[in-house]
């Protein structure tokens, strides 16, 4: 199910789309069925590079914006990873463009809002190595002067639905009360909420990294020049429907 989800949604991915449109275009000797598939290609790009509609949909599907009141606590902050990426010619992992998980999560830790740090975090690539994202996350925690003895991890998860299967063992293994705060990106906090639901890890949702703020919404020409970010919402945005739709359909979420 891990390999069928990734090839799953190297298919889903709307650029691929315009390429084989393209391609049958370039290679279908039917002139009127050339001129389809070419118009076809090039009002999917220009629809799928358009930062207005992938901002709105993006904006309508993340979870909204949270504000601890002071004093609020819980025992627990779940930091699902997916921040650091693994680069093998070096053999080192670094920060990506959803380390604001990493950032919020100190800043809840050290502002008292969390008692402790659960961080399900393997290797999600289709290749196995040796580098597994929860000890390079930790490791970073510690550097910020967070006590060891004070973060959780699990080293073996390798999507949300392992996530949240491994975190419920470490929680009923360490007695912590619940609820507990889940800290994820504001666009995958809709399927990691049925996900943890289904398995009745009680959380309250502590969104981050809201894709849809840094696109085109600050000047009027940015909603209408065609851009490459929109190209890549529009696969993060596929991938969470697509594990939603996958989830429901197996009862995992």
């Amino acid at each position: 199910m891990f390999v069928l989800l990734k090839v799953l949604l190297f298919l889903l991915r709307p650029l691929i789309w315009v390429l084989v449109l393209l391609l049958l275009a370039a290679f279908t000797r039917h002139e009127k069925r050339r001129r389809i598939f070419f118009r076809t290609a090039l009002i999917a790009l220009v629809f799928f590079t358009n930062p207005l509609i992938i901002r709105k949909l993006v904006m309508a599907y993340e979870t909204k914006p949270v504000t601890l009141a002071d004093g609020e606590r819980y025992s627990a902050g779940i930091v699902l990873g997916g921040f650091v990426s693994y680069y093998m010619a070096d053999d080192r992992g670094y920060f990506n463009s959803s380390s604001d998980r990493f950032i919020e999560t100190a800043l809840l830790y050290k502002t008292g809002h969390i008692g402790k740090i659960v961080i399900p975090a393997g290797n999600g690539y289709i290749v196995q190595h040796g580098f597994r994202e929860a000890d390079f996350i930790k490791q970073r925690f510690i550097e910020l002067g967070v006590p060891a003895q004070d973060i959780y991890t699990d080293a073996d998860s390798r999507n949300t639905l392992e996530n949240a299967t491994n975190t419920k063992k470490i929680l009923d293994s360490v007695h912590l009360a619940p609820p507990y705060l889940l800290i994820s990106s504001a666009m995958h906090l809709p399927r990691g909420e049925r996900v943890f639901g289904k398995l009745a890890v009680p959380v309250r949702l502590y969104p981050c990294d809201f894709q849809s703020k840094g696109v085109g919404n600050n000047f009027f020409e940015d909603d209408l020049l065609p851009s490459s970010t929109a190209l890549r919402l529009w696969d993060n945005l596929i991938k969470e429907w697509a594990g939603t739709v996958i989830y429901k359909i197996t009862g995992k979420g």
